[in-house]
């Protein structure tokens, strides 16, 4: 399915194909479909047979405990999986890689450290490499590169608004 599609499936309706949203039952956010192989991997072993499912959407709402979910009920919380999942994180170590081992700690000590940050691009170069396994690594079952990159854009913004001077009152 392409990624652009990511949150929705297609239903077939005749004449022409409708889209189909598949939406958490706890939070009402979007879900985006996840492979049986993602699933299997992060799913406790108690929890194998019921991530053996089809069917399966990703969660991906902050505040939300749900990590997957069927249409047809079944959840799998965070609490329910063998791995921390970054984007419901608040507390270090944030993870946001999971096939490098990138944290979002990481990408603000060398913002600090050298006030750049290059762990995108040494991703990208793995990930040309082919030495990456995000279909089976990441909770999302994508590649991470848009949310590292989104991370360190945000991270790159804090540090320099901390470094702006700031107005003095008289």
């Amino acid at each position: 399915m392409p990624e652009s599609d990511c949150a929705s499936t297609k239903a077939y309706e005749p004449g022409r194909a409708k889209t189909v949203r598949a939406i958490c039952p706890r939070c009402g956010g979007p879900g985006a479909p996840v492979k049986t192989i993602t699933l299997k991997q992060m799913a406790l072993p108690e929890l194998l047979e019921l991530a053996n499912k089809p069917g399966f959407h990703f969660c991906g709402a902050r505040d939300c405990e749900v990590a997957y979910f069927r249409r047809e009920g079944e959840i799998l919380r965070k609490q329910d999986l063998r791995v921390r999942v970054g984007l419901k994180e608040t507390k270090d170590p944030v993870p946001l890689c999971y096939c490098f081992g990138f944290t979002e700690e990481m990408i603000r000590e060398e913002i600090r450290a050298t006030g750049e940050c290059t762990v995108p691009q040494r991703i990208a170069a793995e990930v040309k490499a082919g030495n990456c396994a995000c279909e089976i690594r990441n909770p999302q079952g994508r590649c991470c590169l848009g949310l590292v990159t989104s991370t360190v854009r945000r991270q790159m913004e804090s540090a320099i608004a901390t470094k702006a001077p700031h107005p003095q009152l008289f």
